[in-house]
């Protein structure tokens, strides 16, 4: 599954007991993630880290990567544990998203 947004897909890898939201922008090589693990009882997602480096930021796709994985626990009904610094930092952002904080 992808999505795409101004020049931007977003990817999905699972590994079943984790997986990564990959972004990738049009043109360059070097890409962007936000890594997740799951919980044993599979309902929560534990958000762990949110990496975009120098060569593709300042295009707004460390949010972008988060978006997704919020439109995806929407989706598929689980909830996310924000240990990431960002991905906490979104969520205090936008409260509208309080019911999906694990």
């Amino acid at each position: 599954m992808s999505d795409t947004n101004d020049g931007v897909t977003i990817t999905h890898d699972d590994h079943g007991t984790g997986g990564k939201y990959i972004a990738h922008v049009a043109g360059q090589s070097t890409t962007g993630y936000l890594e997740w693990e799951q919980r044993d009882d599979g309902a929560v997602r534990i958000a762990t880290h949110t990496i975009v480096p120098p060569e593709i930021g300042g295009r707004g796709i460390a949010g972008l990567l988060v978006r997704r994985l919020i439109e995806d626990a929407r989706e598929h009904n689980f909830k996310i544990e924000p240990q990431c610094w960002y991905v906490a930092k979104k969520f205090d952002e936008n409260p509208d998203w309080s019911d999906l904080r694990a």
